[in-house]
């Protein structure tokens, strides 16, 4: 066994407090929604809105529908939120009738798939007459980017709050290592390998087939993985895309911006599971059949992939796609990492 401070530390456990999961090692999850939602409405609490043709103020949060979570394996943090936000607003021209007006300020999907410089914000006023259009004008012109640095503030301090005790310190220090975190990755544009085939397009042609079989080794437990496979936050974060997930018998899935859709034929937990999967460039209706079986050993995991009914041209980039897509996003966003032998 190797000595303190010695050998790799991917194979070292180190002491920590809470012995039952050293250090958070296994996929951990915190609810980070009863906080989001109570710091929002802090931030949005009566915020004037700077502008010498107007007298304006965000006056609070009118609707707040979401969820927010943080979640840690090996150390790294992975973050996810996504609310549907509406505020309200008044004001009154500076040099206007002196008549007040009010407004709502709709932020329908506030995310990691959208920047917060690039959020859609929605400001409407409830009499939109000359001095209300102009005044909604005015809250357009100044209010957003008050709204977008009241938002970074919100994720930032979201990323700051959750990260206490996620990370344990080493033996013999106070001080936490520094930690990585990664986002659910929305914001990465990630397009699969192209796999057109004209001729597979035209319906009713009679497709020539093939099937293939992999075999991966995997860094941690059945259970993890059959989580990172059928758990939706788990899922994003290795797709690193938007995804539909029913992990259910006959549910359907969609992952990679709509790239890779499916059904699950079978679940069976830490076992088996069983896909008719397809790629949106194959021929219309065509779906192959994918079957993973999970096989926990002594001190790693092994899954056995096989894919019956992958359209003939269609094998390599099908198998790299697994490879690239599935397996190195899995040991990237989790660290389940490479097994050596």
């Amino acid at each position: 066994m190797a000595k303190w401070g010695e050998g790799d530390p991917r194979w070292i456990v180190e002491e920590r407090p809470d012995a039952t999961n050293v250090n958070n090692w296994h996929w951990t999850e915190k609810n980070a929604g009863p906080w989001s939602q109570d710091r929002i409405k802090e931030l949005f609490k009566e915020i004037k809105v700077d502008s010498s043709e107007a007298d304006l103020f965000i006056k609070g949060v009118d609707r707040l529908d979401g969820e927010a979570s943080a979640n840690n394996r090996k150390g790294k943090l992975i973050f996810f939120y996504e609310w549907n936000l509406v505020l309200n607003w008044s004001g009154k021209l500076t040099n206007g009738s002196d008549r007040q007006f009010k407004g709502k300020i709709k932020i329908p999907n506030l995310s990691e798939e959208n920047d917060v410089s690039d959020l859609d914000i929605q400001i409407s006023v409830t009499d939109e007459d000359e001095e209300g259009f102009k005044l909604k004008e005015i809250m357009i012109k100044y209010g957003k980017q008050i709204i977008r640095n009241q938002l970074s503030k919100y994720i930032s301090g979201l990323k700051e709050e959750f990260s206490k005790g996620m990370i344990l310190p080493k033996k013999g220090s106070e001080k936490v290592e520094t930690v990585t975190t990664l986002t659910s990755g929305f914001n990465k544009k990630i397009n699969m390998e192209p796999m057109t085939n004209d001729v597979n397009k035209q319906i009713g042609l009679k497709i020539d087939t093939t099937s293939f079989k992999q075999t991966q080794k995997f860094q941690c437990t059945a259970q993890e993985f059959y989580d990172a496979m059928t758990r939706i936050e788990m899922v994003t974060a290795f797709t690193r895309g938007s995804v539909k997930l029913e992990p259910v018998k006959g549910g359907k899935f969609e992952l990679f911006g709509g790239n890779i859709v499916g059904k699950f034929e079978e679940l069976i937990p830490c076992k088996k599971i069983v896909q008719s999967w397809r790629y949106k460039q194959w021929a219309s209706g065509h779906f192959s059949t994918v079957t993973i079986t999970i096989d926990q050993k002594s001190d790693h995991t092994e899954i056995t992939l096989e894919q019956v009914g992958v359209p003939t041209g269609e094998l390599s980039v099908t198998k790299d796609n697994w490879q690239r897509y599935y397996w190195d996003g899995m040991k990237q966003a989790f660290g389940f990492g490479a097994f050596f032998t």
